[in-house]
């Protein structure tokens, strides 16, 4: 299945790093939850964009958009500085545990991610629908991403709540970084041994 890379940097612009720059720009000037509502009509102009492209939501704008919004309860919420350095780690957690949970749903949320960068969707179906490898990959990736989610989240708690704050905020992006690259580099690697074994049988 070919997949257009320029729509996937694209996407990945418009739905995590402008967001992430337009935060990150912003907090020093004005609140955190304004620069997070700020950062939010991004993906949500995006969103709506496809909506109107495709006549229905799109799962990958929705799913970004949702963690945004979430970020901002978050930061509503308030709380101690541990509290409060965490936020994005709750964030995480819950995003993890979805995709777990989309594990008991006919097609995992990771399946609809993968349609938003097929070119052929058609081919897509038909592998789903007729074989039982293609939806065990599928799984298999939804379940790996849920799990790594979740124990990010759950290190970046232990970290805030075991090192001083000073430490925390120097150890915890690093511990942040380390784990969604490794999460990123078995993604590639596991693809990868799919696609020469498709080939090979």
């Amino acid at each position: 299945m070919k997949t257009s890379k320029v729509e996937i940097i694209v996407s990945v612009l418009i739905n995590i790093v402008l967001p992430y720059l337009i935060y990150t720009i912003l907090k020093t000037h004005i609140t955190s939850i304004i620069a997070l509502s700020l950062a939010a009509c991004v993906p949500l102009v995006d969103t709506l964009y496809h909506l109107i492209k495709d006549k229905k939501l799109d799962t990958f704008s929705s799913f970004i958009l949702s963690g945004i919004v979430l970020s901002i309860v978050a930061a509503w919420i308030g709380g101690d500085e541990r509290f409060i350095l965490l936020r994005e780690s709750y964030v995480t957690g819950i995003m993890g545990l979805v995709f777990l949970l989309s594990l008991l749903t006919p097609k995992p949320l990771i399946y609809y991610f993968a349609m938003r960068f097929i070119s052929n969707k058609s081919v897509m179906t038909k592998r789903w629908e007729e074989e039982v490898s293609f939806r065990h990959f599928i799984q298999i990736m939804a379940a790996v991403w849920g799990i790594g989610l979740m124990i990010e989240a759950l290190v970046k708690v232990i970290i805030v709540y075991e090192y001083p704050i000073s430490k925390a905020l120097v150890i915890s992006p690093i511990a942040q970084y380390i784990i969604i690259s490794i999460l990123i580099y078995w993604n590639i690697r596991f693809v990868k041994q799919r696609k020469e074994k498709a080939f090979l049988f």
